[in-house]
């Protein structure tokens, strides 16, 4: 079991940046790849960004790349979403999620746990 807490969402404008955290607890940090997805109001869940349990091998959506990094921190058992040059349609609810031993994937279903979200608001 695993437990997992973001925090750092916020109203920013366009243009502008916000850090995503995600807090986990429970099993061991480092057999889990950490994924970001998002949902915008009456759309469905979609792949921001995953990195893979071994820290090397990172995955952005398309529309993302070049505007977001994320990044883990073992030690301290945390996963970060930097977000730089936010749009508006970047407006959503963004999700922290685990995948045990996962390889690495842009399917939400792949993924066994996940946190309550944190709203991020990009205003024009």
């Amino acid at each position: 079991q695993v437990q997992l807490v973001e925090s750092g969402g916020g109203l920013v404008q366009a243009g502008g940046s916000l850090r995503l955290s995600c807090a986990a607890s429970g099993r061991t940090f480092t057999t889990y790849t950490m994924g970001w997805f998002r949902q915008a109001p009456g759309t469905e869940r979609e792949f921001v960004a995953a990195i893979h349990w071994n820290g090397r091998n990172i995955y952005y959506a398309d529309s993302v790349k070049g505007r977001f990094t994320i990044s883990r921190d073992n030690a301290k058992n945390t996963v970060l979403l930097q977000m730089n040059s936010l749009k508006p349609e970047d407006t959503a609810v963004y999700y922290c999620a685990a995948d045990y031993w996962g390889a690495g994937t842009v399917v939400a279903a792949s993924y066994d746990y996940w946190g309550q979200g944190t709203q991020v608001t990009v205003s024009s």
